[in-house]
């Protein structure tokens, strides 16, 4: 009987192995840290978005997807955070609505002239 339950939880496991190694892991966005003193100028054009047009370099404009909305950040157009190491990073940075204090999060990294990878699209206007 003991040996008939452990083939059968052996069997049970077996199972699960190779049904997570059927469903590979979603692939995790690059990474992409922008150096500050390369950011031109920021621009946000809803509450899920900044743009962040660059000096120089292969990318004119890098688009961040913010991984939620931003209360406050299209209406008050400025952020305030801090910054160590002279760069930001995808999903690392923690920044503040200026005039609300609001906190909020950088996400993804991507440049703006792809579409968006979360398929957020802003509310239309009525």
């Amino acid at each position: 009987m003991k040996k008939l339950i452990l083939f059968a939880l052996a069997a049970g496991l077996a199972g699960v192995t190779a049904a997570n190694a059927a469903d590979p892991a979603p692939a995790k966005p690059r990474q992409v840290c922008i150096r500050t003193t390369d950011i031109n100028s920021m621009s946000y054009p809803d509450n899920r978005t900044i743009l962040f047009k660059m000096n120089g370099g292969p990318v004119k404009t890098w688009r961040n997807e913010l991984p939620r909305e931003c209360p406050g950040l299209k209406f008050e157009q400025g952020i305030a955070w801090q910054i160590w190491g002279g760069e930001v990073c995808s999903n690392m940075q923690v920044f503040y609505v200026l005039r609300r204090g609001t906190p909020c999060m950088l996400g993804t990294f991507v440049p703006a002239d792809q579409p968006r990878q979360d398929g957020w699209a802003p509310p239309e206007k009525k």
